[in-house]
């Protein structure tokens, strides 16, 4: 029974079992979770999101145990707990399009695994299979970041 539970949360509720894009279709449900952490205040997205890091760990190493110790591409529980941090603290991640957006950077650097991001493969465990999404994660927040402060420097501009 416990298996079959964190199996069920390791691959998101059945998403990671896509014939196609699997990461992809677990991080969706990313988009939920990162939406309604950005109505909660930046210590509460910080202490939320690093629980559910923590939790991913062990139902990722489980999960990998399953798939004979590797990280098995229907285990997405580390895609959709990390990509909230893509997000962390903008006020602006309410809005659908920076959302989006940061969902999109978020799939390319976690799919190309640029360095330092693909570095993290190399950690064994639940642990190795978190942290390259907690870095292509961070990697995509400074990217969103940048952008939405541009955008909002042109808009001050033109107003």
């Amino acid at each position: 029974m416990v298996g079959t539970a964190n199996l069920w949360l390791a691959t998101g509720f059945g998403l990671g079992l896509m014939p196609v894009a699997p990461g992809t279709f677990g991080s969706l449900l990313g988009l939920p979770l990162a939406w309604w952490l950005s109505g909660r205040s930046t210590r509460q997205q910080v202490v939320i999101i690093t629980l559910m890091l923590l939790a991913a760990v062990p139902v990722c190493h489980m999960a990998s145990l399953h798939f004979d110790g590797q990280d098995h591409g229907s285990i997405v529980a580390d895609e959709y707990v990390a990509f909230p941090l893509a997000v962390l603290g903008l006020k602006a991640a309410r809005h659908p399009l920076v959302l989006a957006l940061a969902f999109g950077v978020y799939r390319f650097f976690d799919g190309l695994k640029p360095p330092p991001i693909h570095l993290a493969e190399h950690v064994a465990g639940g642990v190795g299979i978190v942290l390259d999404d907690v870095i292509a994660a961070l990697v995509s927040w400074l990217v969103v970041a940048l952008l939405v402060t541009l955008w909002q420097r042109r808009q001050q501009k033109l107003a």
